[in-house]
């Protein structure tokens, strides 16, 4: 296995408060260690893959399903996000979403197409890590959901169109977007109807009053 425990996130992605603070002035000079005057941190690179695997392409977008994983933070919350994990040598990325997908949600899925990267820096143990995270879209073949994973508290099937309001984290919710337009333009291809349900959700709805953070 090795899925990832969303990190905390750093950076211009950040999770914000809804409605956007102003920024704080920052006073003082800071070591790379989050400390004045800390010792600098040893630099770290982590790679991951996993996706987004959906059931019902066949039929219209009223009946596809996306399987997601839903993790306890530290506050008690349950945050749901796509199934991920590190890369394991000699494992291409698209190899590991496929095995990712499996041990964290039980379900069999073949890559369809790359949804793209996320990327991010966070600090762990006493280092800085950058961290590139490469997502695909799966389309479901078979298993079973799944929350055997010990990093997995619950595994659900969410519709497309309740993915913006479901998944915790904006960067994932935008890759979503980007799956959904994806299907859209393969189910044209081939001549599969996709009619939609009605969708009430806004662009950058937040399932949370303050988005979490990533660790």
């Amino acid at each position: 296995m090795g899925g990832d425990a969303p990190p905390r996130k750093q950076g211009a992605d950040a999770p914000r408060k809804q409605g956007g603070d102003a920024p704080r002035a920052r006073t003082g000079r800071r070591g790379r260690g989050g400390k004045k005057g800390g010792p600098a941190l040893r630099t770290v690179r982590e790679t991951s893959a996993g996706g987004l695997v959906v059931s019902g392409l066949d039929g219209p977008r009223s009946g596809q399903r996306a399987a997601l994983i839903g993790r306890t933070d530290r506050r008690g919350r349950l945050l749901w996000s796509m199934p991920k994990g590190h890369i394991e040598a000699g494992e291409t990325s698209a190899q590991t979403a496929v095995r990712e997908v499996k041990e964290e949600t039980g379900i069999d899925g073949v890559v369809l197409a790359p949804l793209g990267t996320i990327d991010y820096w966070f600090v762990a143990e006493s280092k800085r890590v950058h961290k590139t995270v490469h997502h695909f879209l799966l389309r479901a073949t078979g298993g079973e959901l799944s929350d055997e994973d010990v990093e997995v508290t619950e595994v659900a099937w969410v519709p497309l169109d309740e993915l913006d309001s479901r998944l915790a984290y904006a960067d994932e919710r935008k890759l979503a977007r980007i799956a959904e337009d994806l299907i859209t333009s393969l189910q044209a291809d081939l001549g599969v109807p996709a009619a939609r349900t009605a969708n009430t959700r806004t662009p950058d709805s937040t399932p949370l009053e303050h988005e979490p953070r990533r660790g």
